[in-house]
């Protein structure tokens, strides 16, 4: 396979991962909601969250920047089970906490109004981007000799056990376990980035986080990124030939995929079939720099490798008229030199 490692990596650096400005950004933002929300808590007189905790690919550390700023930052509400109640001292159900944080979030300063939505509240913001606040309560139960902790979401069905740590656990565990939990993460990020790469795909394709549960399946390490990222590609194609079915990896029974034939992760195999044949000329034995470049632009529909050549081919021509210059400035500081040192020059 020609060697594009260096340009892969590149691409992953420059228009796949966050930038360190837009990272602290959403830092910001979410604290604010956060002040926010427990300021409109404590002026209603509702009760106080107990916690915050970051989740899904904000906590993971895989999003990808988005030229839309269509950006997912979820953000959990945690409160005890016993402070919701209602007025009249009965629990308060599901919906009835998404609206009282809703209510509390939305201080008038949104020019879209948050929502509630089924399993969380939404904050929109002008930029495109939005911030969902699910909502979880922390039941404790009680016996003769022990104590039992565990977490609900405040979801469309009612009050589900649940609690967003228990991914981001996951992903820290099966990174952990792996042969380069670094390298796992970009590879990460650079498959969720193709399966965005075309608008027609968003709605059609497996879910990032169902991406993120094949990775951690299928990654496939090496010395070269670019042949990390072809060969998960195909590990993960090759592992949805067989079974298209994605299991929820910390709830027992559940799945990310619908039935035994989804649409989504169908659609998900088939892109990355199309992406490895793109890059069968990469075998060629005959393969160029330029022919394997615009393979990878092809990949990510970008202009990102081709764009590197052209540099480089303008770096190439510059610098021998570069080196002449200074071959030239040198030569004639050293003439001066000579002339001075016998007795030629101009004396004051």
């Amino acid at each position: 396979m020609f060697d594009c490692s260096k340009d892969v990596r590149a691409y992953h650096d420059q228009d796949v991962t966050l930038p360190k400005s837009e990272q602290d950004a959403m830092r910001d933002r979410r604290d604010s909601n956060r002040t926010r929300l427990k300021n409109g808590l404590e002026k209603a007189g509702k009760p106080k969250p107990i916690e915050f905790v970051k989740q899904g690919s904000y906590a993971m550390k895989t999003m990808c920047r988005d030229p839309d700023n269509d950006y997912d930052i979820d953000d959990g509400v945690y409160f005890e089970k016993d402070d919701l109640v209602g007025d009249r001292g009965a629990e308060m159900t599901s919906l009835q906490v998404r609206q009282m944080v809703r209510d509390a979030v939305d201080d008038g300063k949104f020019k879209r109004a948050p929502e509630v939505r089924s399993n969380c509240v939404r904050i929109f913001y002008e930029k495109g981007y939005h911030v969902d606040l699910p909502v979880y309560r922390r039941v404790v139960t009680t016996s003769t000799f022990s104590e039992d902790v565990h977490y609900e979401l405040a979801a469309s069905s009612g009050w589900k056990r649940s609690d967003a740590r228990d991914v981001s656990d996951w992903y820290e565990d099966e990174r952990a376990a792996s042969a380069d939990g670094i390298q796992l993460r970009r590879i990460n990020r650079d498959l969720k980035k193709y399966a965005r790469s075309r608008y027609s795909w968003r709605s059609a394709i497996l879910s990032g986080f169902g991406i993120s549960v094949l990775i951690t399946e299928r990654f496939r390490v090496s010395d070269r990124e670019d042949q990390a990222l072809y060969d998960t590609m195909v590990a993960i194609r090759d592992r949805l030939d067989c079974n298209l079915v994605v299991a929820h990896p910390v709830t027992l029974g559940d799945t990310i995929t619908n039935g035994s034939d989804d649409a989504k992760a169908r659609c998900f195999r088939e892109k990355l079939t199309e992406a490895i044949d793109t890059l069968d000329p990469l075998f060629d034995p005959n393969c160029t720099r330029e022919k394997a470049l615009n393979c990878w632009d092809k990949v990510f529909a970008t202009t990102f490798f081709s764009e590197r050549l052209e540099e480089e081919q303008r770096a190439s021509v510059a610098a021998p008229a570069i080196i002449g210059s200074a071959a030239l400035l040198g030569a004639t500081s050293a003439a001066a030199s000579a002339i001075n040192s016998a007795g030629g020059g101009r004396h004051a």
